[in-house]
């Protein structure tokens, strides 16, 4: 009886764990940051793996309760890997509390802002959110916009994947379209 438990839990975190690394995959593509212009730090990259969580749990929020839990078990990896993150930084143990705090509320900050102007079909609203949250300094040459275009292109893509893909441990974000030459013209 515990055996199938354990065995089912196991499976569980080894899907989160795939999914947490197509997420982290996907936050690192170039394009990001050589073209649309993220600020390659840890903050910006920080906020993109944001982006990229929210994106799968904005697919999983209406599905059954299982998957939700399979949501909750990336978010469980993601907080774990910050956690890693800031000891390979050197955040002695005593801080490493307060700033995973600090880091889950701006994650839940942010996940609430996309969240409510996906759910209220507000282009405008994401755009202004994603450069707040992500191009604190200012927006370079629209990239917010194409950021928004983006996200609401993944919810769309996200969608249409079957769930089964998803728990299988698969999730398929689309293409970036980076800044070349025949865009400009």
């Amino acid at each position: 009886m515990f055996r199938r438990f354990f065995t089912r839990s196991r499976r569980n975190e080894s899907i989160a764990y795939s999914l947490y690394g197509a997420i982290v995959a996907q936050s690192r593509q170039p394009a990001f940051y050589a073209d649309w212009l993220v600020p390659d730090t840890l903050d910006g990259r920080y906020d993109m793996i944001v982006l990229h969580d929210f994106l799968l749990f904005y697919r999983l929020k209406t599905e059954s309760d299982a998957d939700r839990r399979l949501g909750q078990a990336v978010f469980d990896i993601f907080l774990k890997d910050m956690d890693g993150a800031l000891r390979e930084m050197g955040v002695g143990d005593i801080s490493v509390p307060k700033k995973l705090k600090k880091m889950a509320e701006v994650f839940y900050g942010r996940v609430s802002a996309y969240d409510a102007a996906l759910a209220a079909g507000d282009g405008a609203a994401l755009e202004a959110a994603i450069a707040r949250n992500i191009f604190p300094e200012g927006d370079p040459a629209g990239s917010a916009g194409r950021m928004a275009a983006y996200v609401e292109a993944a919810t769309v893509a996200l969608a249409a994947q079957p769930i089964d893909v998803i728990r299988a441990g698969r999730i398929d974000f689309p293409a970036i379209r980076s800044n070349t030459a025949s865009e400009a013209a």
